[in-house]
């Protein structure tokens, strides 16, 4: 059952004051490195029920008159075609994505950078597409020594070279389409350019998790260690916080690690650091929207289960890493939690046991599983969505709420024109003919009205789900997990 553990209004308040406190505290210039999803951050809706995927976004829009967005991607990025692998598109078409999404909300898009740039012929393409689109293109070169040759990084060789980003706002959100963009070094840059410049900025750095003030074995941030394995994050407690104020806070490895360092180009570039740790450059408030523990902690258990069957699943699919793997039984270990805690998974394999085909099963807001099974017109996860609208529209289960008149044309068209072997309905095309349906049956229309109720239960298959089953789930934001099983034994599965 779907319980609410987060303060969202609250949270959208604190997190603006906030960041409106961190700019007067600078002069009234701040580079903001702005770390996860901004749009569509569904990690943090998981895990803090009551969070909404845009809140970041709507937190951003109480700063509008101020802010300016700065995109930084990386030249190495657009040169591998690397994907963003929850919507699978590559970093440069994200970043198009991302500036018509914040045009589109009202936000101004102030240029983009190209970090780590080397010459490389398709950086100089993408940059001459943007400057075609209108779109204002900076350069900043990789830089021998860096991070640690603070000496060489902070003079005209290092961050001297780099294209100096205009800007004309109090707040410089420095965002980017993944990790590994460079965010960090641009946000170093810019503050050297403007000191050089006599211009009065500061940095500080918004991650949304690990939360840094709950305990570092709190659920939430286990699942946070859980949705960054393949990186190999590790929350630990901040060892600078605790020697300069005797508190302890939660960070992670690569803030703690790269601190002392950080602090000594503060120095060069200020002459003295204004943090006394990786804490304190953190302007993050959502420990403090926190309203539900138990509510939240069980949401983030069921999120550490999550990512391990995501794991299994892309071992199979030959795409995972059995260190991946390793980690996240570790962290399933000491939040205290196995596969048996997440109830779709027995309903789902019951049905599939029972049956001997595929089968799904989902759990309703309100705690009820409804399950799906393999049938002559429909697919088990087919079969399931439309059970499950139909208990939430209160129809009953003997209804066919889908005619026959409508179903016969899809299948022939499937198979007599299109060529496919299997007549079942995949989720979109049960979805394409419940809304035809629904023009004039009203108990369909009615069904499928309830949709949006979907969104955030969770789900589990018995088998590895075709990719439009997937992406459909996906777009209705159903929070699902597959067995690490094919339903077929072919070698290319779509």
């Amino acid at each position: 059952m779907i319980r609410t553990g987060f303060d969202n209004d609250k949270y959208i308040k604190m997190q603006s004051e906030q960041i409106r406190k961190r700019i007067s505290e600078f002069g009234g210039k701040l580079y903001l490195e702005f770390g996860g999803k901004l749009f569509d951050d569904h990690h943090a809706s998981r895990v803090l029920p009551g969070f909404l995927p845009d809140s970041k976004l709507r937190m951003l829009l109480q700063l509008a008159d101020q802010a300016e967005i700065v995109i930084a991607i990386s030249a190495s990025a657009i040169d591998s075609n690397k994907k963003r692998g929850d919507l699978d598109i590559t970093y440069d078409s994200e970043v198009l994505r991302l500036i018509d999404s914040f045009r589109s909300s009202g936000l101004y898009v102030g240029s983009v950078v190209i970090t780590q740039y080397a010459g490389q012929p398709s950086a100089d393409a993408f940059k001459a597409r943007l400057e075609s689109l209108g779109v204002r293109v900076f350069r900043h070169y990789l830089i021998d020594g860096y991070p640690s040759n603070v000496g060489h990084i902070i003079s005209p060789e290092g961050f001297g070279k780099n294209d100096y980003i205009e800007t004309s706002r109090s707040l410089i959100v420095v965002t980017a389409p993944g990790p590994g963009s460079g965010k960090m070094a641009t946000c170093l840059s810019q503050l050297y350019h403007e000191h050089a410049r006599g211009i009065e900025a500061g940095y500080a750095k918004f991650e949304t998790f690990p939360i840094w003030n709950i305990p570092l074995k709190h659920p939430v941030n286990l699942a946070y260690e859980a949705a960054t394995a393949d990186l190999n994050d590790v929350n630990m407690i901040d060892p600078f916080h605790l020697e300069a104020y005797g508190v302890a806070t939660v960070n992670y490895n690569r803030d703690v690690e790269i601190f002392p360092v950080l602090n000594t180009i503060f120095e060069r570039i200020y002459g003295s650091s204004p943090y006394k740790s990786p804490t304190d450059m953190g302007v993050n408030m959502a420990g403090y929207c926190i309203v539900d523990n138990d509510a939240v902690s069980e949401a983030s258990r069921q999120e550490i289960i999550r990512r391990y069957y995501a794991a299994l699943c892309a071992q199979k699919r030959g795409s995972g890493e059995s260190d991946e793997l390793a980690k996240l039984e570790l962290l399933m270990n000491q939040a205290g939690v196995t596969v048996a805690d997440r109830r779709v998974v027995a309903a789902a394999t019951s049905v599939a046991e029972a049956t001997g085909l595929p089968a799904a099963a989902i759990e309703l807001r309100d705690g009820r599983i409804i399950t799906g099974k393999t049938k002559e017109l429909l697919g088990a996860t087919s079969a399931m969505l439309l059970n499950a609208l139909k208990a939430i529209a209160g129809i009953p289960d003997e209804v066919q709420l889908i005619s026959a008149s409508v179903l016969e044309p899809v299948q022939r068209l499937k198979v007599e024109f299109l060529g496919n072997k299997n007549p079942r309905l995949h989720t979109d095309e049960m979805l394409i003919a419940l809304s035809i349906c629904a023009a004039e049956d009203e108990r369909a229309a009615r069904a499928l009205e309830c949709l949006p109720q979907l969104a955030g239960c969770d789900a589990h298959t018995s088998v590895i789900l075709s990719n439009v089953d997937d992406t459909v789930l996906r777009r209705l934001r159903v929070n699902l997990t597959c067995e690490p099983i094919y339903e077929t034994n072919k070698l290319y599965h779509g």
